[in-house]
């Protein structure tokens, strides 16, 4: 739909036909900003969740089966379950924060079970508590908020942060369905808006477009782990279901039937995709789950989309070959975002902090996820710890003075154009945006040689987008996401050209091995000119 009230948002000088107030705003309704706002709520705080789309269907885990790294409290099982993914991160994990998430995503699973989350039961009266399925779990979370009281604008993007003399002091944007624009001032903010994944079509993630990272970045954060962001899911050609925890059971062949050798492998989507990249077809079949009938029966039911799309063509998927693709998921399935400076996830920005996948997971993933399993576990355990801090944060920051004078930032794609000015269409700053992040010789295959001109040209394109990126057809939302998607890719490529190594997903062409001078993470700051430092080296844990 159109936002008519564009120009009118732009000129109004705060004057928003919606205006709230609470302690603690919450920007995004997927299980990371669910969970803030339950646990912001019983720490006391008034909560406001505004949702891009329709909090409890949007986003990437809605509409899918996914894993969760549920780990019972067996000191050999978690010593296990730390060390199985620490070398393929590149141990840039840390041992305290994986204990972290172990125990707090152990105590919110079995929360979910008394809410009432339907979890399997085995033969033996057992609940199985490693897996979550989408629809149900967000309908579950949906039921809570309501239940909590919690005020929820769906179809409500954010589209820029408000501030005061104190700093951040709330947000405000537009409500798509009505295009009416709101304003909320809260005394703390959580951003929980997902990751990028560049409109690439993968289920789910068309509305996670870096918007957070850019909210973010303009009220002076920072971010950790942006070099690891260039993931690529397998999935069927003719489909957008990225979910890859069953080609483990894959063979990977030629057009003629002939095996791919290494394509089954941890490293597999490199194989994959340098096939796809001569020009080859790529065909998988899970053959290897052929003969196992209590397996496929269990994967129904742990996957059920996955199959949907398989059912609807005619394809047993254990019988037939199919043809498939890799499709981007960027820092979805990555692990870079925000930067955390503490325990709280707090930024470095008093009163805003980060959550899920807008968050940086170095601390559990290092350099690589590779599903959704850690994923879901840090959207659970940083929602919570982000809702209890950002309450608490809020009921220590001037609660009984709650009239604060609200002022805007000018921020790219929010701006006054000037007559006469050659105005750059939205549709085209992402088609612009695309062309870089989506090819493998660009963004999965990474040398200096590629990446300095491609970064040179997103440059080009941000300079050119600060003044004059307009309206797309009256829509201010299609801006933003692309001034997001465009900011995010220049984090990207500045930082990977920074880290002169392979480490986790960054494969670097040019220096194709780990360099242990370089066991730090890179801090990526900036918007305009953006600078790229190293922590201090870690330790191997």
């Amino acid at each position: 739909m159109a936002i008519e009230l564009t120009q009118s948002y732009k000129l109004a000088n705060q004057l928003y036909d919606l205006s709230l107030k609470a302690d603690v705003l919450v920007i995004g309704g997927g299980p990371a900003g669910s969970w803030s706002a339950i646990t912001a709520t019983q720490n006391g705080a008034s909560v406001i969740l505004v949702d891009k789309g329709y909090c409890g269907t949007s986003g990437a885990t809605a509409p899918s089966g996914s894993g969760v790294w549920y780990i019972q409290p067996d000191k050999e099982k978690r010593e296990e379950a730390m060390k199985s993914r620490e070398a393929l991160g590149g141990y840039l994990s840390e041992r305290k924060w994986m204990k972290r998430v172990l125990d707090t995503t152990y105590e919110n699973m079995n929360q979910l079970e008394a809410w009432g989350y339907p979890f399997p039961i085995d033969e033996n009266g057992v609940a199985h508590k490693r897996s979550l399925q989408g629809p149900e779990y967000m309908r579950l979370m949906r039921r809570k908020l309501n239940k909590a009281k919690i005020t929820i604008l769906d179809h409500s993007p954010a589209l820029e942060l408000l501030y005061d003399s104190h700093g951040v002091a709330g947000a405000a944007g537009i409500n798509e369905q009505t295009t009416q624009t709101w304003s909320v001032q809260a005394s703390s903010i959580v951003i929980a808006s997902g990751g990028c994944a560049f409109l690439s079509k993968a289920l789910g993630c068309n509305v996670l477009t870096g918007d957070g990272y850019l909210l973010a970045s303009e009220a002076g954060a920072d971010f950790s782990g942006m070099e690891f962001s260039n993931a690529y899911a397998i999935t069927p050609k003719f489909s957008s279901i990225t979910k890859t925890a069953f080609y483990n059971w894959a063979v990977f062949t030629y057009e003629d039937g002939s095996i791919i050798e290494g394509a089954g492998s941890q490293r597999g989507r490199s194989v994959i995709a340098k096939k796809l990249q001569g020009g080859q077809k790529v065909f998988a079949q899970l053959v290897k789950a052929k003969d196992y009938y209590d397996l496929q029966k269990w994967m129904r039911i742990a996957q059920p989309n996955f199959f949907v799309q398989f059912d609807r063509m005619g394809i047993n998927p254990f019988e037939d070959r199919f043809e498939v693709t890799l499709r981007l998921e960027g820092t979805v399935r990555g692990t870079g975002g925000i930067r955390i400076v503490d325990e709280t996830c707090a930024t470095s920005v008093p009163g805003l902090f980060a959550a899920g996948d807008a968050a940086t997971r170095e601390m559990i993933c290092g350099g690589f996820t590779g599903g959704g399993s850690y994923n879901a576990a840090w959207a659970i355990s940083s929602g919570y710890w982000s809702g209890e801090a950002a309450a608490k944060y809020a009921s220590s920051f001037n609660r009984d003075k709650r009239d604060r004078v609200l002022t805007r930032k000018q921020v790219i794609g929010i701006n006054e154009h000037s007559i006469g000015k050659d105005l750059l269409d939205a549709s085209e700053v992402t088609k612009r945006v695309q062309a870089e992040v989506t090819p493998f010789d660009k963004n999965l295959f990474r040398t200096e040689e590629i990446l300095t001109p491609a970064l040179l040209r997103l440059n080009t394109l941000w300079n050119e987008s600060k003044n004059s990126l307009q309206e797309n057809q009256g829509n201010l939302l299609k801006v933003r996401e692309s001034a997001a998607m465009l900011a995010t890719s220049r984090w990207m490529y500045t930082t990977a050209l920074e880290r002169k190594e392979t480490r986790g997903m960054h494969k670097r062409l040019d220096y194709p091995v780990l360099d242990e001078n370089q066991h730090y993470r890179l801090i990526t700051s900036g918007l305009d000119e953006i600078k790229v430092n190293p922590t201090t080296k870690l330790q191997n844990t």
